[in-house]
């Protein structure tokens, strides 16, 4: 057999995981725990800011309460309020042109 007819089988599929990467996967749900806790005391922080201050992030004291009913504990509240500013913002640079 020729040299160049010779093909060498090797195993490359899938990579075993290295330490790290199987330490950040079990982390992983703990870290997301975590976030959601802290975004749930950021909210429940924004009851102490004023009508005004909440008008210039685009929200409004229901939206805060909206966010906190709808949301179940294990769910970040900050993901609907990001949504209602969103929708907020959306009708605010459309009504000009409704007109």
């Amino acid at each position: 057999m020729r040299t160049h007819e010779q093909t060498l089988e090797l195993d490359c599929g899938k990579l075993a995981p290295t330490f790290t990467q199987r330490l950040m996967a079990g982390l992983a749900p703990l870290a997301a725990v975590l976030r959601i806790v802290r975004n749930r005391s950021q909210v429940n922080g924004l009851h102490e800011l004023d009508d005004n201050q909440l008008r210039d992030i685009g929200l409004t004291r229901a939206d805060i309460t909206s966010a906190f009913l709808a949301s179940t504990f294990f769910e970040d509240p900050s993901e609907h309020l990001t949504q209602a500013a969103k929708r907020r913002r959306h009708i605010a640079v459309m009504r000009p042109y409704r007109d």
